[in-house]
């Protein structure tokens, strides 16, 4: 120790007698404008995805549920209260907010003997500084937590695939796959949206961690047709994807794609990595009638429970709408025959060609079974019963689209008009299209639905990708006649539809004759929607049933028919049309049979 050591200490001594800087005012000090205060967030604005709660280490965010928000799809009805006593200002829930609704503002307090006074829900409790606008907010210099746009997809360019139903999209690899699954914050808006309530953060994560095994055991969870879905799905989960609201919605269906895709096509490996290998049979026999997906995922899910399930199918190989509704193109053959053959190496049998009510009736398999599951999907066209719709070159796009999987010859016109605007429009539109090409070296199609371009019921991107192919979609147009000149048809004649609904919500379109189009074809085809074929029903069990005003059948959640305790019903003549709910139907079917014959 020097000298220096000594007679550090005692110069503090100098300052002994100089005024100290004192805070005269504490309480009404202005803070500097980018000083981290308290909170507000914009609960208009917020979603309640729980992100700011996650990445708080301290454990001050806490989502509570906030009179008058309810929850819905995409919102959780909660909002983050934040408590002072933890928070330690670092913004990182500010940084990392999906919809920038939160943020600091400058104010503080600098004591208070109320402890309470520092917990509050901003934004919802009043503040005096709700409007302060000075503080700190989420940098728009470029870092984020997240990249706002999605990798891109690739796929054939239109010149390349329009004369060919093979698979267009390529799908992601993995360098694409684990950067798009970076932009995921584990917040779960998506699985509470999502029909089967899937645990996307979870097989999400699986992709970050390379660990496409784990990412199979979450997606059969819950959706035991991963290949399908990966391609098919209507996807509502991105529709309301928080990272959505600043950028890109997650990719959550190709990622979904890209792990089923990993895993190779042996039902022996599957078996291994989803621990099925040895399922504890019962005694009990259960029939469904239909392999679409609801029929498909009630057997899956009644197989590992240890039922003996037997499906009737009318058509010669399983899949129902996913084969005979949904082009190639979009969903490869293959692809369906993998999700399938895992189930069928459950023990699953599935009978071919076997029409229920016909070659044996519902009641027989009553006799013979425990339990009756039908879900039979939709699989007739509507017409629009305008004047001309009766002639023979008026087709329904769900029939050709039949015709197409089964290999018959399909009536192929230069000049083709579909009526409809729904995907499976947009299916039959790019189908003829490429027959149209292969056929005559060229597309002419026209597409016209009631609805306008915003509305469209059609997926935005089957609309884009069906004009690339050459196809001319004109929206907002509704059909008055087809128009037949000796016995061919010649063109379908239009007016500008107004609007579809009156103000109960009735579909009663209104149209304004004043403006007319003729779109000139040889060949009108039909797609404004499906119905259900029923006729395997008897007189006696239709008597049994009780049927809604739209027409289908009532059941109740488990969806177990009224009056009918053996018999369930579930999937598109239920609730739909849409592959994702008929494949949460069948768990549930599954889960309601189990209980029943285990309660007897």
């Amino acid at each position: 120790m020097n000298l220096t050591d000594i007679l550090t200490p005692f110069t503090a001594w100098a300052g002994v007698f100089k005024e100290p800087v004192t805070i005269k005012d504490p309480l009404n000090r202005e803070a500097a404008p980018r000083y981290r205060g308290f909170h507000h967030n914009d609960v208009a604005v917020c979603i309640g995805c729980g992100s700011c709660e996650a990445i708080c280490e301290n454990q001050a965010i806490d989502l509570v549920p906030v009179e008058g928000i309810a929850t819905k799809d995409g919102d959780s009805g909660l909002r983050p209260s934040i408590d002072y006593g933890r928070c330690c200002w670092c913004a990182l829930c500010v940084d990392i907010c999906t919809t920038d609704s939160l943020r600091l503002t400058n104010a503080y307090t600098w004591v208070d003997t109320d402890g309470d006074n520092f917990i509050f829900t901003p934004g919802v409790d009043a503040k005096p500084w709700d409007e302060k606008q000075e503080g700190w907010r989420k940098p728009q210099n470029g870092y984020e937590f997240y990249a706002k746009e999605r990798q891109h997809m690739s796929e054939l360019h239109a010149e390349h695939r329009i004369d060919s139903f093979i698979e267009f999209v390529k799908g992601y690899s993995k360098e694409q796959a684990q950067k798009e699954a970076d932009r995921c914050v584990s917040c779960g808006i998506c699985t509470a949206t999502c029909p089967a309530h899937m645990g996307i953060p979870q097989y999400i994560k699986a992709i970050r961690n390379d660990d496409m095994e784990e990412g199979m055991r979450v997606l059969y969870e819950t959706n035991p047709l991963p290949e399908i879905c990966g391609r098919i799905c209507t996807h509502k989960c991105e529709d309301v994807c928080s990272v959505g609201h600043s950028g890109d919605p997650l990719s959550i269906r190709w990622l979904k794609r890209y792990i089923a895709d990993q895993i190779p096509s042996d039902t022996t490996k599957y078996k291994e990595i989803l621990g099925t290998s040895n399922i504890d049979k019962n005694s009990k026999k259960v029939a469904i009638v239909g392999s679409g997906p609801s029929g498909l995922s009630a057997a899956h899910y009644l197989a590992l429970l240890g039922y003996s399930v037997t499906i009737f199918e009318s058509l010669p190989e399983a899949g129902g709408m996913m084969r005979y509704g949904i082009p190639e193109y979009r969903l490869p053959y293959d692809q369906i025959d993998k999700d399938i053959n895992y189930i069928l190496s459950l023990g699953v049998e599935i009978k071919y060609n076997v029409k229920v009510g016909k070659d044996i009736t519902l009641e027989q398999l009553h006799n013979d079974f425990d339990a009756v599951f039908a879900g039979t999907g939709l699989h007739l066209g509507r017409s629009t019963r305008v004047p001309g719709s009766d002639n023979k070159h008026v087709y329904q796009s769900v029939d050709l689209l039949r015709d197409i999987v089964l290999g018959k010859e399909i009536p192929t016109e230069k000049r083709i008009v579909v009526i409809g605007g729904g995907n499976v429009a947009m299916d039959i539109t790019r189908s003829m299209a490429r027959l149209q090409m292969k056929k005559y070296g060229q597309v002419n199609i026209i597409t016209t639905s009631l609805e306008d371009e915003e509305t469209m019921p059609a997926d935005r991107e089957e609309v884009v990708e069906a004009r690339e192919e050459g196809c001319t979609i004109i929206p907002g147009f509704g059909p008055q006649e087809i128009m037949i000149q000796d016995g061919k048809v010649t063109g379908l004649r239009v007016w500008k539809c107004l609007s579809i609904f009156d103000e109960n919500r009735a579909f009663n379109p209104k149209f304004d004759q004043n403006d007319e189009q003729i779109f000139e074809g040889d060949m009108v085809i039909e797609s404004i929607g499906q119905g259900m074929d029923l006729s395997y029903l008897s007189e006696e069990t239709k008597s049994k049933i009780e049927f809604n005003n739209r027409g289908r059948v009532v059941t109740n959640a488990d969806f177990q028919v009224q009056g009918l305790p053996w018999l369930f019903m579930g999937g598109d003549i239920i609730q739909g049309p849409d592959v994702i709910h008929g494949i949460a139907n069948g768990h549930i079917v599954a889960q309601a049979i189990d209980k029943m014959l285990f309660e007897k």
